[in-house]
């Protein structure tokens, strides 16, 4: 017992605890956990994606006005529109703007009346003024082509006075 009262003896007893706990610590510390168990629920149905079937559009109709049976007529040496010839170019001019991707050409013709080197001006003259008017009306100015023929392609009789009428014109074609 004498080594028990001892002055290192409350040393001894305090190392002593010390250490206990230290190991105790330890003990504690290298001990794994065990995994605890966690329920997940079960995932929530994903409600099915439903794609609505857009209508498809319905095709465009075609124009009232045969494009390529338009005439526009013009005074004798003139390349300048006859008043007459507004209403069938704001019909016209309509009915492209339907079509706006199309190539649309403007044939100008003349009689037989002139030079053939005065006709040819005058022709691609008349088909120009066309292409203005439609132009200012609102056409895209790279979808209409003009040429010029004269004299060539008549589509009446040269030698008469109504068939000399008739051969004074711009033809629209479409392609």
């Amino acid at each position: 017992m004498k080594f028990l009262r001892s002055r290192f003896t409350p040393i001894i007893i305090l190392s002593a605890i010390i250490a206990m706990q230290a190991c105790k610590a330890k003990k504690i510390a290298q001990k794994p956990t065990p995994p605890v168990a966690v329920s997940t629920p079960a995932p929530a149905p994903q409600p099915k994606l439903v794609v609505e079937a857009k209508p498809t559009p319905a095709p465009v109709q075609k124009p009232d006005l045969n494009i390529d049976q338009v005439k526009i007529q013009f005074d004798f040496n003139s390349s300048i529109l006859k008043t007459d010839s507004y209403a069938i170019l704001d019909q016209l001019a309509s009915q492209i703007k339907l079509y706006s991707n199309a190539t649309y050409f403007l044939n100008g013709y003349a009689s037989i009346e002139g030079t053939a080197e005065h006709n040819l001006i005058l022709s691609r003259d008349r088909a120009n003024a066309v292409k203005t008017y439609l132009v200012n009306a609102g056409i895209n100015a790279g979808s209409l082509k003009t040429k010029g023929f004269g004299t060539r392609h008549p589509i009446a009789d040269n030698s008469t006075e109504a068939g000399k009428v008739l051969n004074r014109r711009v033809e629209i074609k479409t392609k």
